[in-house]
């Protein structure tokens, strides 16, 4: 299969640059993946879609706000540490390797050399409240920063680090991002961008689900750089994802043991769930999963055999994407990628609204 079969034609107005007004309001596309039959529902209605007995797994990673702007430190001949005034330069922290460093995606990248120093400073102040050097780079903008220690440097990013609002939502972050692109269980800090299929869930549509007798547990996946880069490959073989870190907690293995072994549906609410759950199926050496944590570059494609998920809560995501070609392997049994193309191509006609801050579609 080639990259290019994913693709799709996407109003640009579609594309949801603001939450909405209210959390929990978005539309939902039901998908029956045996039947490929689809039909518009809302969201706030899943407690009653969900069966007594299901086992609802979420992400409960918390999204840093790890969008930074940098000056670069003059040379040793001026003073030393005074800003470069000609021009800001853009750090957004992908994933943390060790106490003081993580890797970036810098940008304008071609300017940033080894060794270099990089000052970040709050508005209107002199001096720097964080400083950082390059100590390695890679191609596509990619770089280690090793940071210079501070005993409070997540205080610091919440003071002066932006929410890394995905590059197809042309406005600036503000304050009200800072809530509404966590979801409300949001627990591990560590993503570079939010497991979105959560941002739907309130604590009220939480209540009710467990009050309909679902089931609810957590998995932590690190979002990391891979949601940021287009895919570069032209078939899908050759497609290689970043990876990214992750826990699968004991009460969460226990209860997916449980659930197996009963027969009950495991709904996995969104990709990064659904990628941890099938990279742990994979590790497990036996039937039933041991808790633990490890890092995970799962690629799912069509012709994938699901060992764990029966149910996926998701957003409409990117034309050829590797979230797309997760789902059409997902919807494999009611015919795949063309399934799922034609539920999307049936989303753009009644105007849903596609990507992070956008509508769900539940396949079942």
């Amino acid at each position: 299969m080639l990259v290019s079969d994913f693709n799709f034609d996407l109003p640009e107005e579609l594309i949801a640059q603001s939450p909405p007004a209210i959390r929990g309001s978005s539309r939902m596309l039901l998908f029956d993946r045996i039947t490929g039959q689809y039909h518009d529902n809302f969201f706030r209605n899943l407690p009653q879609i969900l069966q007594p007995g299901d086992l609802l797994i979420l992400n409960d990673s918390r999204v840093l706000p790890g969008r930074l702007y940098a000056t670069r430190a003059r040379s040793q001949q001026t003073q030393h540490s005074s800003p470069d005034p000609t021009g800001r330069i853009e750090v957004l922290l992908t994933q943390q390797l060790a106490a003081n460093d993580w890797i970036a995606l810098v940008r304008p990248s071609r300017k940033i050399q080894l060794g270099e120093r990089l000052l970040f400073h709050a508005p209107n102040e002199a001096k720097p409240l964080l400083e950082a050097e390059i100590i390695s780079a890679s191609e596509f903008g990619e770089r280690t920063l090793r940071f210079s220690p501070t005993p409070d440097f997540n205080a610091i990013l919440n003071k002066i680090g932006h929410m890394p609002l995905p590059p197809y939502i042309h406005r600036e972050d503000s304050d009200a991002d800072r809530d509404r692109y966590q979801t409300v269980f949001s627990q591990e800090s560590g993503s570079a961008a939010a497991p979105t299929a959560g941002l739907h869930f309130t604590p009220e549509i939480l209540a009710q689900l467990k009050q309909n007798g679902i089931q609810i547990e957590t998995i932590t996946l690190h979002v990391g750089l891979g949601t940021f880069q287009p895919v570069r490959a032209e078939n899908i073989e050759d497609i290689r994802l970043h990876a990214e870190h992750y826990t699968l907690p004991a009460t969460t293995a226990e209860a997916i043991n449980s659930a197996v072994s009963e027969g009950r549906r495991i709904i996995a609410a969104g990709t990064t769930t659904t990628r941890t759950l099938e990279h742990c199926a994979q590790m497990s050496a036996g039937s039933f999963l041991e808790p633990h944590s490890g890092q995970t570059s799962i690629f799912i494609s069509p012709g994938y055999k699901f060992k764990i998920v029966s149910g996926l809560l998701t957003n409409f995501h990117l034309p050829q994407s590797t979230l797309l070609m997760l789902v059409s392997a997902f919807a494999g049994a009611a015919g795949g990628r063309e399934a799922v193309l034609a539920a999307y191509a049936h989303a753009v006609e009644q105007r849903y609204r596609f990507f992070s801050y956008g509508d769900c579609m539940l396949l079942l």
